[in-house]
C-alpha cells in the first residue's frame, strides 16, 4: 500500500545507508526526540505496532494521540488498550480459507457493479499470497507410488477450484499463487516471502524501509514470529478488508514475556519444549496478548526451533509469540537463501529502530513467566487438546484413564496406580477392549495406533526433528524393526527443501523402508485429510467401540478432526511419530517397554535407536543449506505440468458455473442497498444449540470428511456427486450450501439441548431432534431469531471464517458464552453476529438453562462498545430470569460493522460511494 506522510509525524523520518544504499525509515528513537513520547523501553513487538502508527499517521485514522499512547503503555506498567488502526503490510492465505475469500472478492465486484460502482475498486491493494497446501489427502501410503497418486486424485478433486483460483490471480492485481505440491504455507511464506524488514515506495517514489508485518487467513501464521517478522491469523473476512485498504482494528495489546533461559538436554527435541510452553502460557492465560520470549536461553534456541514456539500461538490462545531480531535471525536468513542487501539491511535497520536483541535488551513487559529449558523432557499432548500435555513416561498409564473414563469404568485414577505400581497394575476390571481384524493375524485394541503421521507446518519445517526422525527410522532399519501392519504411516513435508535435505543424507531410504514414504507437500493429517484407513481396520473399531489412536507431528488434535475412526489424538514430535509407528500402541510405556525384536529376538528399546544431538546438529549442518533452499524457491510460482495445464479465462467478474458444487456466487451482497441500517434489539430467539468449553472451530465448522446421511452429503446427493467425490468440508468452502449444511456438524459436538447425543443435532421448533441445519431452515421460515449458548473459550482453535459465516447463514443473532477466543469473536462481528459474555458469575450451568428457553436481548439500539445490556430469560415453565451480558463489540468501527451486516458490507458501500 503506498505510504502517506503524516505531518505531526514526518520529523521522525530518518535515512539510512545501507552497502552503499540510502533508504528511508520511519525513526523511532526520533519519535522520541520530537516529543512524542519515550518508547525506549518498549518490547520490540509492541516496537513494530508503534512504527506502523508512525507511518500511517493522517491525523484522521491514526493520530498523534495513538502515537503517545503507546508512551502511555509504558509508563502505566504494559497497559493501554487504547483503539488503534493497524495496516499489515501483506496478506497469506491457504486454499481452505482462500477459496472463499477469493468468492468474496468475486462478489463483491458483481456487486459493486449492481450499485453503480467500478469492478476494478474492487482489487487488493496490499500484496496477497495464497499457497495451495490444504487440499491433498492421503489415500496413497506406504509406497514409492503415493505422491504421485494423492497429487492426481488432488486435481481430479479440486480443478473447479484451481480454476477458480487461477481466475483470480489474473483478474486480481497484487495477487499471487503458489502452487499445489510446492509447501504449507507457513514454511513457504518463513523460508521465501517474509524478508523480517520490508521495502516499498512512497507518494513520492522514495524508497522506505519497515518491519514486515502480515495477516494470514490460518491462524498458525503466527509461525513467522519466530523470525522477527509480526503476523497473526484473522478470519477471510478481516483479511479481504485488510487487502481492500480497510485498516485493522484492535486495541493495543498487553505483552506478556517468556524468559527462557538454560538450554535443551540430550534427548529431547523442539516439540517438547513447545508443549511445555504450550501448557504453562494456557494456564496463564494469555488469550488476545501478544507473547514475546526473551532471555539469555535464546542464545541456544535455533531459529527453527523458534519458529516451532511461535507456530503454536493459537494453542496457547496469544495472538502471537513473537522473537526479537538477534544474531540467529541473520543466519536463519543468510541459510536459506536471502540476498545479503536484503540481511544487511535487517541488521542496520533493527539496530538503529531499537529492534535488536542484544545483552542489554530489558524491556517492560505487562506479565512475564519462566522457563529453564534444561528442564525439558520428552512429551506428547493429547487426547484431544494441545495443552493437554503428558510426559512420555507417564503416556502409557495416562491413555488408560482415557479408555476407562470412555467407559465410565472407575479405575480410581489407573494413571496414577500405574505410575506407583508399574506399568501393568491389575485392575478390578480391566476397560480395555479389543476386536479381531477380519481376514488378519492381528487384533485392535483401544489403544491401537492406526494413524501415524509426519505432518504440519509446526514440525515439518524444523530441520533438527525432521532428521532426528529420519536418524530413527535408520537406526530402527538396521535392527529389522518395522512398523505395525495396522499403522497408516505419512510423511508430508512442509517444504520441498525438506525432501532435499533429506534425501542428501540417505535418510529418506529409511523413512520409506518402514512406512513413511512421501505423501504429497501440505496439511494432510493435521487438517483432517488423513485418509481413509483400511476398510477391516475402520470396521474392527466400530464392532468394539474401540478408542483407536493417531500420533501426528501437528499442532491440532481436536475432537473429530483427525479421523472419524479416531477417538484419541496425541501431538509428538516426529521422532516420536516413528517410535509409535513401531510400537503400534498407546498402552505400550515408550521409556521402559520394548518397541519391538530385533533379527536376533533381542528387545529394543526407545534409546537404542534415538540419536544423540550431535548426530543430528552434524546431518543438519551438512545437508541444509543455502544452495537447496534457492534451489527449491527458483520457481515457486510456476508450478507442474498439471498446474500449467489448468485452463481459464480473464474476464473481469467471474462467470459462476451454475451446476458447479465446488463455487458459488454467495448470498451476501445479493439485493443489498446503498445504505447502511440499524442495530436492533433481540426479541423472543430460540435456542439453536446448548454447548460446552472448548467449542472450537473445528467443532462449529469441520474441515474434514462427511457422510451421505449428513445434510451436506444430502444436498451433494441430491446433485448428483456420488459420496466418492464428496472430498471434504474444507474444500467446499467455495459453495456455501454445503457450509451451511456443515455448520455445527462436527461428529463430536455434542448440544447439551440432548442428553449425550454426538454429532450436529438439535430440537426443532416442534421439539423433537433433527439435523441442526433443518431446525435453523424451520425457524427461519417462521421468522424467528436464534442464539447460541456456549461456555469457555469459545471459538478457539483455526481462524476459518465459515465458522462464522455459517452462523450468520443459519440465522444466528447472538452468540453468548463464557468467554471467546480473539479470532472469532472478531469474525462473528464481521459477519453481523453479536457475541456477548456471561457477566456477575452467571453461566448456562448455574442459569440451569436446557435450550428450551426464549431469549430477548435489549439496549442494543443504542450500544456502545463493550457496554452491558439486560438479557430476559423466559423459561419454558413461563417463569423469568433478567441477567446482564457484556456485549462483545469490542470498539467503535465493529458498531459500524454491525450497522452494515458485516465488514465486507461496510467496505463494499464505501468503495461505491467512492467510485
Amino acid at each position: 500500500m503506498p505510504i502517506t506522510v503524516g505531518q505531526d509525524t514526518a520529523k521522525a523520518r530518518r535515512s539510512l545507508s545501507v552497502n552503499g544504499k540510502t533508504i528511508s525509515y520511519y525513526s523511532i528513537p526520533a519519535a522520541t526526540e520530537a516529543g512524542l513520547g519515550d518508547f525506549s523501553n518498549l518490547p520490540a513487538a509492541l516496537k513494530v505496532v508503534l512504527e506502523n502508527m508512525l507511518r500511517f499517521e493522517d491525523g484522521k485514522t491514526v493520530n498523534v494521540d495513538d502515537i503517545k499512547a503507546f508512551a502511555e503503555w509504558g509508563a502505566k506498567g504494559g497497559k493501554n488498550p487504547r483503539e488503534i488502526a493497524y495496516r499489515p503490510a501483506r496478506v497469506l492465505m491457504q486454499d481452505f480459507t482462500g477459496v472463499p475469500a477469493v468468492v468474496d472478492l468475486a462478489a463483491m465486484r458483481d456487486g459493486i457493479v449492481a450499485l453503480g460502482g467500478d469492478a476494478q475498486k474492487i482489487n487488493p491493494l496490499n500484496p496477497v499470497d495464497l499457497v495451495i497446501d490444504h487440499s491433498v489427502m492421503i489415500d496413497e501410503f506406504g509406497n514409492p507410488r503415493a505422491f504421485q497418486m494423492n497429487v492426481d486424485r488432488e486435481y481430479e478433486r479440486n480443478l473447479e477450484r484451481y480454476t477458480f483460483l487461477k481466475w483470480g490471480q489474473s483478474a486480481f492485481n497484487n495477487f499471487r499463487v503458489v502452487p499445489p505440491g510446492t509447501g504449507i504455507c507457513h514454511q513457504v511464506n518463513l523460508e521465501y516471502l517474509s524478508q523480517t524488514v520490508w521495502t516499498d515506495v512512497d507518494q513520492n517514489d522514495e524508497e522506505v524501509a519497515y518491519p514486515d508485518t502480515l495477516v494470514g487467513t490460518d491462524s498458525h501464521t503466527t509461525m513467522v514470529n519466530g523470525a522477527a517478522v509480526l503476523g497473526w491469523g484473522v478470519g477471510g473476512i478481516e483479511a479481504e478488508a485488510a487487502m481492500l485498504g480497510q485498516p485493522i482494528s484492535m486495541l493495543i495489546p498487553e505483552v506478556v514475556g517468556f524468559e527462557l533461559t538454560g538450554q535443551m538436554v540430550e534427548g529431547t527435541t523442539g516439540t517438547d519444549l513447545v508443549l511445555k510452553v504450550v501448557e504453562m502460557l494456557r494456564e496463564k492465560g494469555v488469550v488476545s496478548k501478544f507473547v514475546e520470549f526473551y532471555g539469555a536461553g535464546l542464545d541456544h534456541l535455533p531459529l527453527a526451533d523458534r519458529a516451532t514456539i511461535a507456530n503454536m500461538a493459537p494453542e496457547y490462545g496469544a495472538t502471537c509469540g513473537f522473537f526479537p531480531i538477534d544474531d540467529e535471525t541473520l543466519r536463519y536468513l543468510r541459510n536459506t537463501g536471502r540476498e545479503e542487501d536484503r540481511i544487511a539491511l535487517v541488521e542496520a535497520y533493527a539496530k538503529e529502530n531499537g529492534l535488536w536483541r542484544g545483552a542489554d535488551y530489558a524491556p517492560i513487559y505487562t506479565d512475564t513467566l519462566s522457563l529453564d529449558m534444561g528442564t525439558i523432557v520428552p512429551a506428547i499432548s493429547g487426547p484431544k487438546r494441545p495443552q493437554d500435555y503428558t510426559t512420555l513416561d507417564k503416556a502409557a498409564p495416562a491413555f488408560l484413564d482415557v479408555v476407562s473414563e470412555y467407559r465410565g469404568i472407575d479405575t480410581d485414577n489407573a494413571a496414577q496406580d500405574m505410575a506407583d505400581e508399574g506399568p501393568t497394575p491389575v485392575l478390578a476390571e480391566d476397560p480395555r477392549k479389543s476386536v479381531k481384524v477380519s481376514g488378519e493375524d492381528y487384533e485392535l485394541r483401544d489403544g491401537s495406533v492406526v494413524i501415524a503421521s509426519i505432518t504440519s507446518c509446526t514440525n515439518t519445517s524444523n530441520p533438527y526433528v525432521m532428521i532426528g526422525a529420519g536418524l530413527v527410522a535408520r537406526k530402527a532399519r538396521a535392527l529389522g524393526l518395522n512398523r505395525k501392519p495396522w499403522v497408516k504411516t505419512s510423511l508430508a513435508p512442509g517444504s520441498q527443501v525438506v525432501s532435499a535435505y533429506l534425501e542428501a543424507a540417505g535418510l529418506q531410504e529409511d523413512l520409506d523402508a518402514i512406512g513413511f514414504n512421501l505423501v504429497g507437500y501440505g496439511c494432510t493429517t493435521c487438517i483432517g485429510n488423513s485418509g481413509p484407513i483400511q476398510k477391516e481396520l475402520s470396521e474392527a473399531i466400530a464392532e468394539g467401540d474401540l478408542v483407536a489412536t493417531s500420533v501426528l507431528s501437528g499442532n491440532r488434535n481436536f475432537e473429530g478432526r483427525i479421523s472419524p475412526d479416531v477417538r484419541a489424538n496425541y501431538l509428538a514430535s516426529p521422532p516420536l511419530v516413528v517410535a509409535y509407528a513401531l510400537a503400534g500402541d498407546m498402552n505400550v510405556d515408550m521409556v521402559n517397554d520394548p518397541l519391538g525384536q530385533d533379527q536376533d529376538g533381542n528387545d529394543v528399546f526407545l534409546k537404542d535407536i534415538w540419536p544423540t544431538s550431535k548426530e543430528v546438529a552434524d546431518l543438519v549442518g551438512a545437508t541444509v543449506t543455502r544452495e537447496a533452499f534457492q534451489s527449491k524457491y527458483a520457481d515457486v510460482f510456476k508450478g507442474d505440468e498439471k498446474w500449467q495445464s489448468v485452463e481459464t479465462t480473464d474476464a473481469e467478474t467471474y462467470d459462476w458455473p451454475p451446476t458447479s458444487t465446488y463455487v458459488q456466487n454467495p448470498p451476501y451482497f445479493q439485493g443489498m442497498g446503498a445504505e447502511p441500517g440499524v442495530i436492533t434489539n433481540i426479541e423472543g430467539a430460540r435456542v439453536l444449540a446448548l454447548l460446552g468449553d472448548m467449542i472450537t472451530t473445528d467443532h462449529i465448522s469441520p474441515a474434514g470428511s462427511f457422510k451421505e446421511s449428513t445434510p451436506a452429503g444430502q444436498y451433494l446427493t441430491d446433485h448428483q456427486v456420488p459420496a466418492r467425490e464428496f472430498n471434504s468440508y474444507g474444500s467446499r468452502r467455495g459453495n456455501h450450501e454445503v457450509m451451511m449444511r456443515g455448520t455445527f456438524a462436527n461428529i463430536r459436538i455434542k448440544n447439551e439441548m440432548l442428553n449425550g447425543v454426538e454429532g450436529g443435532y438439535t430440537k426443532g421448533p416442534d421439539g423433537e431432534q433433527t439435523s441442526i441445519f433443518d431446525a435453523a431452515m424451520a425457524y427461519q421460515e417462521a421468522g424467528t431469531p436464534l442464539v447460541i449458548f456456549g461456555g469457555e473459550q469459545y471459538g478457539a482453535g483455526s481462524s476459518r471464517d465459515w465458522a462464522a459465516k455459517g452462523t450468520a447463514l443459519l440465522g444466528v443473532k447472538a452468540v453468548i458464552a463464557e468467554s471467546f477466543e480473539r479470532i472469532h469473536r472478531s469474525n462473528l462481528v464481521g459477519m453481523g453476529v453479536i457475541p456477548f459474555e456471561f457477566t456477575g458469575g452467571d453461566t448456562r450451568k448455574s442459569l440451569g438453562l436446557t435450550g428450551d428457553e426464549t431469549v430477548s436481548i435489549s439496549g442494543l439500539d443504542t450500544i456502545k462498545p463493550l457496554q452491558e445490556v439486560p438479557c430476559k430469560i423466559t423459561f419454558a415453565d413461563g417463569s423469568e430470569k433478567e441477567i446482564m451480558i457484556k456485549c462483545r463489540i469490542d470498539t467503535a468501527i465493529e458498531i459500524e460493522y454491525i450497522e452494515h451486516g458485516g465488514v465486507l458490507h461496510y467496505v463494499l458501500r464505501n468503495l461505491a460511494k467512492a467510485s
